[in-house]
């Protein structure tokens, strides 16, 4: 069953570097770039085609809008030569571009590993105009090699402003979370859990089905170390293969006031009435 990290037992999915593996960051149609946490991001590389391109407006919602002044249009694919194991895989995107800045105006597909991940994206319907959205899903490395494929479906072509890639260390997590949802019968509910976080400084989200009805997390103590010092708000959700949303919550939380540290191992179990 996939793991994925979070704070407070919602899913906030930000991984630590195992040994052996290396982060890769990519500033997409950019230079190189170091960003407000001292990450050096490398000029654009692992592309298959397409070309540079410059946000015409400022981005907001983010510590580092430098990273998406820029954009690789049409990418086709992203390759990168890693090290087999698990990895975390970051895609950062803006519409900077007031051509693009309405509704339908970019839909495309991401898929990781061959996997569909974000079929049907529109960064403006889930971010709005000139406001940094991150997009985060896990994949596995079995031939050594990363691929990450934007494919077009309707108005303007794909595009993605950066690319982070994270190794996975289940070793140097915390304590585990697990969420059971069940229907009243006792039966496993089938479905997917999504997630959003969003405060002044970042916004990014992602979701994960469920295996057996369960969706296990790790938890982190302190969230000033992914970068959220500002207060957010998460939102949590369960929806079923139909799309209709089968459990939710919702939550605003101040960093300078969470504190995990005696938090151990612990499971939630949630019954579902059927639809």
């Amino acid at each position: 069953m996939k793991k994925f990290f979070c704070v407070l037992a919602l899913a906030l999915p930000f991984c630590l570097p195992a040994a052996g593996q290396t982060p890769v960051r990519v500033h997409c149609g950019g230079p190189k770039y170091t960003d407000s946490k001292g990450n050096v991001w490398q000029a654009d590389f692992g592309f298959k085609e397409g070309k540079a391109v410059t946000n015409s407006s400022p981005i907001v919602g983010t510590p580092d809008p430098a990273l998406f002044a820029t954009y690789h249009w049409d990418p086709g694919t992203y390759s990168f030569q890693v090290p087999n194991g698990k990895y975390q895989v970051n895609l950062y995107f803006a519409e900077g571009t007031p051509a693009d800045e309405k509704v339908g105006a970019r839909i495309f597909d991401v898929s990781v590993q061959g996997a569909d991940v974000f079929p049907g994206l529109d960064v403006f319907s889930e971010a709005g105009a000139n406001e940094a959205l991150i997009k985060t899903t896990s994949a596995s490395v079995t031939n050594g090699t990363l691929t990450i494929a934007f494919k077009f479906d309707s108005g303007a072509e794909p595009d993605v402003s950066a690319i982070e890639i994270l190794p996975a260390n289940q070793s140097l997590a915390g304590p585990t979370l697990t969420l059971n949802f069940k229907y009243p019968d006792g039966s496993a509910v089938t479905g997917t859990l999504t997630y959003a976080v969003v405060s002044s400084l970042l916004s990014f989200n992602g979701s994960q089905p469920l295996v057996n009805g369960l969706a296990e997390c790790d938890l982190f103590a302190n969230p000033s170390a992914m970068g959220i010092s500002a207060q957010f708000q998460v939102t949590l959700s369960l929806t079923d293969t139909g799309g209709h949303i089968l459990w939710q919550i919702n939550l605003g939380m101040n960093p300078a006031q969470v504190n995990l540290g005696g938090v151990q191992s612990s499971a939630l179990n949630v019954i579902v009435q059927k639809m």
